[in-house]
């Protein structure tokens, strides 16, 4: 048995001497008991308490083991329910597992080691989903998100549409000033969803070279050209299956955009040198720091293509337009960067940071916390720790960006800017700290931190969230 996870079995029969045994035994086993005599009282009781081991009877009074069953699976669904049978009924057995029972195990038991090993097998196997789930837990805040973070509503409205990506196959046009996070978006659509262990291969079509673009992209045949000394495949076919990721789509030239259609529409690729054509099914995910529709307007870009890939649009906001979240974004790179070391950032150096206008966005906040971080004491980041830009060129915010004007923004307000968005997210999340870490974007330990820190969670009366984050 593991040590951090706490087994609490509920035994529903309605002969006392059996659920005596059963209590009995996973007792020796180190598991929290708890008993009920009939179906709607154990799911009376498992309202005011919780049980991730459930062992039932089939046959009982007023509501049936495998009406209790279905209703438990409902409410509870990652409980492990078994089923008794003393009636020697197997083919009910066998239709409580089709409803999601464990398993079933007959009376008597006999010896009562066989009942000892059932239960613990069902403990091996919550350990294991719990194990599981943690993980998945770690794998979401960590990798799934892929550093997408924030609370202000127009990113929230991004991470909505993710949500409702991750499992479909349609064209996505990804919209937004360079930095803003594109691949990001691209990577948590593909990452996020059923086609995850699929491959996800990127491409960044303003670093092709113009002359090459064509046979990156579909591949060549060996003698196709001079060097070509052996058959290669191109990005399409290797990533068949999955997603490809064209970034910077607008760069590509008017020749090679009437191939890309050409793909589009048949979804077939012909290396170069090859009269063979090869079936491709692969997802294309496009982005783009260009007005594409002006483009297509003044000529530079094909029509027909635009809207062939602008099936779906996701447009990431700049930073400036979102900077109440600069914040968490700020602790966000810390926790990445510090490796566990809990620097602080002074007032003084989070006001440079909200005021500057981030024209690289995203990414240039990144480049400045890592900088901060390298070349700080390791305990403090002050503002002789952030880069001569930032320190030189603080224009004031734009005050319809959601942001109160420098004059008007004391260090303090700083602290109520961060304390509201935490605020917000969390009695938005019901309380839940795994998802307000996830939203948030930092750790656990920074979580209760903050929490901690700004008295968020507990019975004490909090000031109302800023204005400035409604």
């Amino acid at each position: 048995m593991t040590e951090h996870l706490e087994i609490r079995f509920l035994v529903v029969d309605d002969e006392e001497s059996i659920r005596r045994l059963c209590m009995t035994v996973a007792q020796g086993l180190g598991f929290t008991c708890i008993e009920a005599s009939n179906g709607e009282a154990a799911l009376t009781l498992l309202e005011e308490q919780t049980a991730n081991i459930i062992l039932t009877d089939l046959v009982m009074p007023q509501m049936s083991g495998l009406e209790f069953l279905e209703k438990v699976k409902k409410n509870l669904p990652r409980a492990e329910v078994a089923v008794m049978t003393g009636h020697g009924s197997v083919e009910t057995a066998v239709q409580a597992m089709k409803l999601g029972a464990y398993d079933y195990i007959a009376k008597p038991f006999s010896p009562l080691e066989e009942l000892r090993l059932f239960l613990r097998r069902m403990a091996e196997k919550i350990e294991l989903v719990e194990e599981n789930h943690f993980l998945r837990e770690r794998m979401d805040t960590e990798t799934e998100l892929h550093g997408i973070v924030g609370a202000a509503p127009r990113i929230q409205d991004v991470l909505r549409m993710i949500s409702r990506l991750k499992d479909t196959r349609t064209p996505v046009l990804i919209t937004g000033e360079s930095g803003t996070g594109k691949e990001l978006v691209a990577r948590a659509i593909h990452f996020r969803g059923t086609f995850a262990s699929r491959p996800f291969v990127a491409v960044d079509c303003g670093s092709l070279v113009p002359t090459l673009i064509e046979t990156e992209l579909f591949g060549h045949e060996r003698g196709a050209f001079t060097g070509a000394l052996r058959s290669k495949p191109g990005l399409l076919q290797s990533a068949n299956g999955g997603t490809i990721f064209l970034d910077e789509i607008g760069e590509l030239p008017l020749e090679m955009q009437a191939k890309l259609l050409r793909f589009l529409q048949e979804k077939e690729v012909r290396p170069v040198g090859s009269n063979q054509k090869f079936k491709v099914d692969v997802r294309v995910i496009a982005a783009t720091n260009r007005d594409l529709e002006a483009e297509y307007r003044s000529g530079r870009f094909r029509k027909d293509l635009y809207f062939r890939l602008n099936v779906v649009t996701v447009h990431l906001p700049a930073l400036r337009e979102r900077r109440s979240d600069i914040p968490m974004l700020v602790h966000w790179f810390l926790d990445r960067y510090a490796k566990g070391s809990a620097i602080q950032v002074t007032s003084a150096a989070m006001k440079c940071l909200f005021q500057y206008d981030w024209p690289g966005n995203v990414r240039e906040l990144e480049n400045c916390v890592e900088r901060a971080t390298a070349l700080g004491d390791g305990k403090l980041i002050d503002v002789s720790d952030l880069p001569p830009a930032i320190l030189s060129l603080t224009p004031p915010p734009d005050p319809a960006a959601g942001a109160p004007a420098p004059s008007s923004l004391p260090s303090t307000d700083l602290e109520d800017i961060e304390r509201a968005t935490i605020q917000r997210v969390f009695e938005q999340v019901k309380g839940d700290k795994v998802v307000a870490g996830k939203m948030l974007g930092i750790s656990r330990a920074t979580l209760y931190r903050k929490l901690k820190r700004y008295n968020i969670g507990s019975r004490a009366e909090l000031p109302p969230a800023s204005t400035a984050l409604q």
